[in-house]
């Protein structure tokens, strides 16, 4: 041996040292890794042993006739630099499935830890001797056979010790298996799945620690919470991918695969969907499988390249043999086209939302009506929460790198909605009180409800009481300049326990008493919000009315100012209006509110109902509807930006049976209107707001029935 060549294996002896002294490595920031283009892709000249493409309905797919090497890599060779799997991942397939036998598993990707040498021999003296024993006991069959059993549960328990990780199917089934902790395996299984129809499907199954979410063909999503979490410390050193199988004959994938990408750190449905064909949703498809050829033959020479060479996937090299091809890259939602040398940019989308992450999970000391997330120069970001107790009060909560903690107590009295406002350099908060304070012995007819308006002190750093005003369990307030004069909007729901038809009051700000007087009042019928707008010249006042007394089909009304007051411009038909949300998408306004639930008289309560998005007709003066979208027991929405893609989020809070059910996030599609990207499971929503930190974007939301609030991380790409 030379001493150069000794020389390498003495670093090569040291580098190993040194890493097995180490924490292990997590793989981060990875880019989506496109595992059937991998192995597809090693020799395009041909393709390995027991692969055949074949196409069914003028799609192309990839059948395994057997299992080979060829189809099988370590995972260094992808997950470079990293010793562990990620612990938030998604799996992104496309197959099509003829029929599975009932009994029958199959997998679509493994990872197994790769058998060492030394384990080989002992196995293969194994083999050897019990070789030698079965020709010694030929002539006892009995002995054979319990023989046969033993060797063949010997390899199976064998086999499930090497498996770090596996996706299979079986008929109506999809299993997600993975080495937990203290190395069982686990396995997570999704039912009632119906894929062996002859059809193809797209899957996306995205892993997040407790959670795990399966979308089918772009679907609402299949979702479990299981008992323990993926583990943060899955070792993959020394371990393959085999696709297609688990590197053996047993479990081998009959059916047609196109797709097949592994997704580190994020959950790729937003990526794929919503799609115009969801059952062929792609993020990377092989250039082998593409319905049309990447290089043009001398019979179809003639036509314009633009209809020969064009691409699907994540990574592709420009060179002179595809100049003029065009290339989507589904991750960047890009088009390119190559020169020869390079990738021009045709067509290419900004900054998006890419995966929610649940951030932190708040205990309240109470079920909370609605949370306000502000600014308070000095302190940072601040978040009010309007508590259901009486005892405990309400929550002013400051952030800080680990989430909002709790930073005053104020005494509240059945709070429903806090609103924050600044006039020139002074800070409020204003709270809505449904109880009558300390002293509740009395009839609830002559209970005397005071809401309370709060004072930033600079000194102090709290929230100091400043003024009272009679309301009538109020539900909202808004505040709002017109003419820099400030203007106080509260929305009285009801005046004792039947009386819903009453006033709302306007107050302005009486800058010589420096106190907010009665200014005008609005009659209202079981007001649950007001919204303040302004379109150009013009200010408008929005109320959600719920209840008259008998049912909630009944008017909400848009106020326009005029002449120092607010006057009737336009009533719209509701059903237990709970919220009102305005939002310009470029010129365009629009108004969406949230409906509650229909209810006649001692009638039977519907829940399930549209919720509707009225766009600004700017030649007819008035709103139009746009779009309906059904939600359940809707109580509010909330409009946001990323990038260049506007979201609206809505709290659905019951429907008919559960308060455990989804609130759904929306992304605005256009002439579509907005479509559903994620559904986010809420207990009892009652309120949404945005609110960014550090470049960083969240949601957080209120939770009417349970004692908690969450928050989520909106992770862009």
């Amino acid at each position: 041996m030379s001493s150069l060549t000794f020389a390498l294996f003495l670093l090569l002896g040291l580098q190993v040292t040194d890493t097995a002294t180490e924490t292990g490595k997590h793989c981060t920031d990875l880019m989506p890794l496109d595992l059937l283009s991998f192995v597809l892709e090693r020799d395009t000249s041909k393709l390995a042993p027991g692969v055949h493409i074949r196409k069914v309905g003028g799609v192309r797919g990839v059948h395994f006739s057997r299992p080979h090497s060829s189809l099988s890599f370590p995972s260094s060779q992808l997950l470079a630099n990293c010793d562990l799997f990620p612990q938030e991942f998604s799996i992104v397939v496309t197959l099509k499935i003829t029929h599975i036998a009932p009994k029958r598993n199959e997998y679509i990707v493994s990872l197994v830890e790769e058998r060492k040498e030394e384990n080989r021999t002992v196995e293969e003296k194994d083999e050897g001797q019990r070789f030698e024993r079965n020709n010694e006991k030929n002539i006892n069959g009995g002995a054979q056979d319990r023989e046969r059993e033993e060797d063949r549960l010997f390899r199976r328990e064998e086999e499930l010790r090497r498996l770090k990780l596996g996706l299979r199917f079986s008929r109506n089934r999809l299993h997600f298996l993975f080495k937990g902790h203290g190395g069982v395996i686990e396995q997570w299984v999704f039912g009632r799945l119906r894929l062996a129809d002859n059809q193809w499907h797209t899957l996306v199954l995205a892993i997040s620690g407790r959670h795990a979410k399966l979308t089918v063909d772009c679907g609402p999503p299949l979702e479990m919470v299981p008992s323990r979490s993926f583990p943060s410390d899955l070792n993959i050193q020394g371990s393959k991918f085999h696709i297609g199988s688990r590197g053996k004959w047993k479990g081998l994938f009959s059916g047609l695969l196109r797709q097949l990408v592994l997704v580190p750190g994020s959950d790729a449905t937003s990526q794929i969907c919503p799609s115009s064909d969801p059952r062929l949703a792609a993020l990377s498809v092989p250039p082998l499988l593409l319905d049309l050829p990447v290089k043009g033959t001398e019979t179809d020479s003639y036509l314009p390249s633009y209809e020969v060479q064009v691409s699907v996937g994540l990574d592709r090299i420009c060179s002179k043999r595809l100049q003029g091809q065009l290339w989507f890259n589904p991750l960047r939602k890009g088009l390119y086209l190559c020169d020869g040398a390079v990738w021009i940019p045709v067509l290419q989308e900004h900054k998006r939302l890419d995966y929610v992450l649940e951030d932190q999970v708040l205990t309240t000391s109470s079920e909370t009506y609605d949370v306000e997330v502000f600014q308070v120069p000095g302190m940072g970001l601040m978040a009010a929460m309007a508590h259901r107790s009486t005892a405990s009060g309400s929550a002013v909560y400051l952030w800080s790198h680990t989430g909002f903690q709790l930073y005053q107590n104020i005494s509240t009295y059945g709070a429903l909605a806090w609103r924050h406002f600044n006039m020139g350099k002074r800070m409020f908060l204003v709270v809505s009180n449904s109880g009558g304070g300390p002293d509740e012995h009395a009839e609830r007819e002559s209970e005397k409800e005071l809401s309370v308006i709060y004072k930033w002190s600079k000194r102090r750093k709290l929230f100091v009481q400043y003024q009272t005003l009679q309301t009538f369990c109020a539900r909202d307030w808004e505040a709002f300049q017109i003419n820099r004069h400030t203007y106080l909007a509260v929305a009285n729901h009801r005046q004792g326990n039947n009386n819903h038809t009453i006033d709302s009051v306007v107050y302005k700000w009486n800058r010589l008493t420096k106190s907010f007087e009665v200014h005008q009042t609005l009659r209202t019928s079981g007001a649950y919000d007001w919204e303040f707008f302004t379109v150009g010249p013009y200010h408008f006042l929005v109320v959600a009315n719920a209840f008259d007394g008998v049912t909630t089909h009944v008017d909400s009304v848009i106020y326009v100012w005029l002449n120092g007051s607010f006057r009737v411009f336009q009533t719209i038909k509701t059903f237990c209006a709970t919220d009102w949300e305005m939002f310009q998408i470029g010129r365009r306004v629009f108004l969406v509110v949230a409906n509650g639930h229909r209810l006649h008289g001692n009638g039977r309560s519907r829940y399930a109902i549209n919720s509707t998005i009225y766009e600004l007709d700017m030649s007819g003066q008035l709103f139009v509807r746009f779009q309906d979208i059904v939600t359940y027991s809707a109580v509010d929405w909330e409009f946001f930006s990323l990038g260049e893609d506007n979201y609206l989020v809505v709290a659905n809070s019951f429907d008919g049976e559960s308060y455990s059910l989804n609130s759904v996030l929306y992304r605005w599609q256009g002439y579509e209107g907005f479509v559903p990207v994620h559904w986010l499971p809420t207990i009892g929503c009652s309120d949404w707001e945005f609110f960014s930190s550090q470049g960083e974007s969240y949601l957080i939301y209120s939770s009417a029935k349970a004692p908690l609030s969450k928050v989520f991380k909106l992770k862009t790409h």
